[in-house]
């Protein structure tokens, strides 16, 4: 009889054996052939790192293989080698600086975390029926920008750990001209610090609507010729096509978010089912398909690029019916006061700063007090949803009363999406670990926060 149905288990245990630990008992066959077959899978079954991983991940990400030839066995996510310390340090600046710290977890979609996060702060001020709709208005134009040029960068970055160099400078291509709308409204291409509690830092400069309906068609023209690249590439869908398939009853137990368990059937869009930001009153489907495999779930963000950018469209429409303020009226929350944006990215506006140096010493008094306190929080909790390019972003934010945040913390996506990578990979090649790895679209800024 072979080793495999001569080894069973026994409830025998020798005295002082911790508890739980396996025992075999061999019966009935040749004990060498048993410890030779031991040796052999002992030979064959190797534990391999791989990582850390970049570019697909953004990040420095290790991944701990137990193979068998090249399948497999077992798979564990190795996270913190980064340890930026983002929402400890947001504990010590004020809550209007916490934006800076915020915005550089997830570089590649900042938006998100600091609409978030002025969201909460918002809603622990008590005014958030106060914001006004222009500010409104252009956050919802900045986050469905970055949805584009996230997803944009998940599926080239994704291309080029398969070796299709085309695919990730065509996504950078039309990453490039979102981020030159960042850069004319913000001062900045990433990073931007630009949302702020109680609204946007200043508006938008004049010709910013047109000049974003310019560059819309050449970004619609980037996401179709890399949708061209792959939907029907019998490479690409060799490669993609029943890769890293979870269940969506797998996805349920697991938290994953975003374009992977709407690949699964599951049309979760916090933008529908929790409404922020005026959503509700915006034109736009949830894509989802039936399959959530790797191939799916570069679809799912495809069809997602489409309606961003019928919401930007959206958006810019009402942007040129609504003039108006930018920021709450209330002067002991809205900081800094007319910030005007110079070629450095950075500075005040001269007739500003000519007021309150030598027209009002009570403006100057108000203008360092805010700058250097910061103004207070009642005492709160509050939890804030939205919903982020890689899924649920969820911000947790705690007043103790004071200028700070007595506690900042972040459910970013990215990190509870990589609880699913075991289930995805084991029992599959080690080739599809890249691809399945690469489709959940993880930034390891915001596991690492």
């Amino acid at each position: 009889m072979s080793a495999s149905t001569n080894a069973r288990p026994t409830a025998a245990r020798p005295a002082g054996e911790a508890p739980g630990a396996p025992e075999f008992v061999a019966e009935g066959g040749d004990w060498a052939e048993i410890a030779a077959e031991a040796e052999r899978l002992g030979e064959e079954r190797i534990v391999v790192n791989m990582g850390p991983v970049h570019p697909s991940t953004h990040g420095v990400l290790r991944l701990v293989l137990e193979i068998d030839g090249e399948t497999v066995r077992e798979l564990r996510v190795g996270t913190g080698y980064l340890h930026t310390g983002i929402e400890k340090n947001m504990e010590y600046r004020t809550w209007t600086q916490g934006v800076t710290f915020c915005t550089r977890m997830d570089y590649v979609a900042p938006f998100f975390q600091e609409v978030a996060y002025c969201l909460g702060v918002e809603k622990l001020l008590g005014v958030t029926d106060e914001v006004p709709v222009r500010a409104s208005l252009i956050r919802v134009l900045l986050m469905e920008l970055n949805r584009i040029a996230s997803h944009l960068v998940a599926i080239g970055t994704g291309g080029n750990e398969l070796g299709a160099t085309t695919m990730m400078t065509v996504a950078f291509r039309g990453r490039e001209d979102i981020l030159r709308i960042f850069e004319r409204i913000t001062g900045l291409r990433m990073n931007h610090a630009f949302i702020r509690p109680g609204g946007v830092a200043q508006d938008l400069p004049p010709g910013t609507t047109d000049y974003v309906r310019e560059l819309l068609p050449n970004i619609r023209l980037s996401v179709k010729e890399l949708q061209d690249l792959t939907v029907e590439n019998p490479i690409f869908k060799a490669r993609q096509q029943r890769v890293g398939y979870v269940s969506l009853a797998a996805s349920m137990a697991l938290g994953l978010t975003g374009p992977s368990v709407r690949a699964a059937g599951l049309p979760l869009d916090l933008r529908k089912l929790q409404p922020y930001c005026g959503y509700e009153t915006y034109d736009f489907d949830v894509p989802t398909r039936d399959y959530s495999d790797s191939y799916n779930r570069t679809m799912v963000r495809f069809e997602e690029c489409y309606e961003s950018i019928k919401i930007v469209l959206q958006a810019l429409d009402r942007l040129d019916a609504t003039p108006g303020p930018v920021m709450v009226a209330d002067k002991k929350i809205a900081w800094p006061a007319q910030l005007s944006i110079g070629s450095d990215g950075q500075g005040n506006s001269l007739e500003h700063i000519k007021e309150i140096m030598s027209t009002s010493m009570e403006s100057l008094i108000h203008h360092f007090k805010l700058v250097t306190e910061g103004f207070r929080v009642p005492a709160g909790q509050v939890f804030q949803t939205v919903e982020h390019a890689k899924g649920v972003m969820g911000v947790h934010v705690v007043s103790d009363g004071g200028t700070r945040p007595y506690r900042a913390h972040f459910r970013d996506p990215s990190y509870s999406n990589l609880q699913s990578t075991a289930m995805m990979t084991e029992g599959g090649q080690l080739a599809d670990v890249v691809v399945t790895l690469a489709s959940l679209d993880p930034v390891l800024g915001g596991v690492d926060r």
